[in-house]
């Protein structure tokens, strides 16, 4: 029924903005408890295209992927606060670490017991996921752009990355009954919870309407750093890398604004997040993500079953490396949950995982998780290393 590049962009659009309107209307909201908007953000467009209302293949796809990516990471990079992380101290910033290093070497292991019964490129599905598991969407995405991960391994990835991670996270709020036991059992040092508190710095929750200035400034800056990156990339400074290649010219563009951003965040331009800098780089986000699903098969999540059960494994490997790491520093349980959460929920779900085991220290959690989204593209590059290694 759209054939229009621009026709296809606007229905994308409104089904982005109906998906978060009814969000916040009070008679759905359990609906939104239960299953988060990303996945109707992703699934929506899937069933769009399956009806035939938007084309499988369009222009528009293509622009959005190269170019709202990388807006949407500057801008989300741009609002890091890297200082406050830094004062988290050593316990905490360990246990967010040893959460990467269990998703890091989880997929590949993952991997190489269910690969057997997956497409042959199942890996780049995994590598996507590992994206997701160590900082949350936008780092799935742009692992999944970096190793060319075709929409039939998507569409089961996001089921996974659902399921399984909020599962987990489920159990995490149960087992917040038992973390004394727990911290008594280990000889954990619950001091460092103190610690921690003591050196944390108040978030800054100062917001301001966002101006005319301020709107121009951020999307000028996001666009203009976007295409830049882009096409430094495509230069002859930044060759492909390895065979399968991991780091593609689109990677070496996600990487320059990636760092770039976070160096920026060092400047007076971190403060347009009081302004909304993180929330017009989530739309752009959603947005891409909308356009990744309209061109996805509805048929690959009968697939899901197995990348359940390998999920699965893959969580339990990344628990058992927490669990060693806290038997290292003993660190209390609400480290191994908060570390845990950090990397498989990120921003939106440390701070309520963290807030469930000590009301108090629910900033701590979100500075974890902003820890684990700095570590996130690369760790999860790492991973998809790895991954090619064993699928090949």
């Amino acid at each position: 029924m759209l054939s229009d590049p621009m026709a296809v962009f606007a229905f994308l659009a409104f089904l982005v903005a109906l998906v978060f309107w009814v969000s916040g209307l009070p008679r759905f909201s359990h609906l939104f408890e239960v299953i988060p908007p990303v996945i109707y953000v992703y699934f929506l467009p899937m069933l769009a295209t399956t009806a035939g209302i938007t084309p499988a293949s369009s222009p528009t796809y293509d622009w959005m992927t190269r170019y709202l990516l990388l807006f949407a990471l500057l801008l989300l990079m741009i609002s890091v606060d890297l200082r406050s992380v830094t004062k988290l101290g050593p316990v905490a910033l360990f246990m967010v670490v040893a959460g990467t290093f269990g998703i890091v070497i989880g997929g590949p292991i993952s991997y190489l017991i269910f690969g057997s019964f997956l497409p042959d490129d199942a890996w780049t599905g995994f590598a996507a996921l590992s994206g997701s598991w160590i900082g949350g969407t936008a780092n799935m995405v742009a692992i999944a752009e970096s190793v060319g991960t075709p929409e039939s391994a998507f569409g089961p990835i996001i089921v996974v990355d659902t399921v399984v991670g909020y599962g987990w996270m489920g159990v995490l709020l149960v087992f917040a009954g038992w973390q004394h036991r727990f911290d008594e059992r280990t000889g954990a040092n619950t001091s460092a919870i103190d610690e921690t508190n003591q050196r944390l710095q108040e978030l800054d929750q100062d917001r301001h309407v966002t101006t005319m200035r301020d709107a121009a400034v951020m999307i000028g800056m996001g666009m203009a750093g976007a295409v830049g990156a882009h096409l430094l990339a495509q230069t002859a400074l930044f060759p492909p890398v390895g065979d399968p290649t991991i780091i593609s010219k689109t990677t070496w563009a996600i990487l320059i604004v990636v760092t770039g951003g976070l160096l920026l965040s060092f400047t007076r331009l971190r403060e347009y997040e009081k302004v909304g800098a993180s929330h017009l780089g989530y739309t752009a986000l959603y947005l891409l993500l909308a356009g990744i699903g309209a061109q996805a098969d509805l048929r690959a999540v009968l697939q899901a079953p197995v990348y359940l059960a390998a999920g699965a494994v893959w969580i339990a490997i990344h628990v058992a490396i927490l669990l060693v790491a806290a038997r290292i520093v003993r660190a209390p349980l609400f480290f191994v949950a908060t570390g845990s959460m950090a990397n498989i929920g990120g921003a939106a779900s440390a701070p309520v995982v963290a807030g469930v085991y000590h009301p108090a220290m629910a900033p701590v959690g979100l500075l974890m998780a902003v820890a684990g989204y700095i570590l996130g593209i690369y760790g999860a590059l790492v991973c998809a290393w790895l991954l090619s290694i064993v699928a090949t």
